[in-house]
């Protein structure tokens, strides 16, 4: 496989798809977290409603750049339903970080989390800060059910348009040639008789 391929064209390659996605992942989780600490810091909005807010900027931008660079084929035509269909993806994930994000809030949506309650991290870390820890794991086990479940579901194989009839693959992606063989001699009754 060639390094081009990694980061230019589309492509049906789960791992690079899962290389670019990590990329795009990562920025849309530095503008989600941005927006978490921002409004949770600034304006003192509790953590569960802040990581909302955090979740719609990272949303966006995860869907501008995926459908640009990691899954160029979508199943779907209308870029409307497209999205809707990302978004509720997405809005199941918001709901797996608000499970991971409650036991670390101190104003959570049931109450005090049971790592805050406990002071389960000591002195090592404020537990008004324990909220971050929560969005760490939960960026982890999110990400993988956003990419998994939108590359099965939404998004198709890409065709190979340079493809050319008779030549095959080999793994790295590159055309082959197909093997010469020997043209076939036919040889008669008379010609043997000679």
């Amino acid at each position: 496989m060639k390094i081009k391929e990694w980061f230019i064209g589309d492509t049906s390659r789960t791992s690079v798809q899962f290389f670019r996605s990590l990329f795009v992942g990562g920025i849309a989780t530095v503008a989600d977290m941005l927006v978490l600490i921002l409004i949770r810091e600034l304006m003192h909005v509790p953590e569960g409603i802040a990581a909302i807010f955090g979740f719609i900027v990272g949303l966006a931008v995860n869907y501008i750049v995926s459908t640009y660079w990691v899954f160029a084929k979508a199943k779907v035509k209308n870029r409307i339903i497209d999205f809707i269909g990302f978004a509720v993806i997405g809005i199941i994930g918001l709901g797996l970080t608000q499970l991971i994000i409650e036991p670390f809030a101190i104003e959570g949506m049931f109450g005090k989390g049971w790592f805050v309650q406990w002071q389960i991290f000591g002195v090592l870390l404020p537990i008004d800060k324990y909220y971050i820890v929560g969005k760490v794991l939960a960026v982890v086990i999110v990400y993988m059910w956003n990419f998994f479940a939108r590359k099965f579901i939404l998004y198709r194989k890409v065709e190979e348009k340079d493809e050319v009839p008779g030549k095959e693959k080999n793994e790295a992606g590159d055309q082959e040639k197909p093997e010469e063989q020997p043209e076939k001699v036919h040889i008669t009754k008379e010609e043997t008789k000679k």
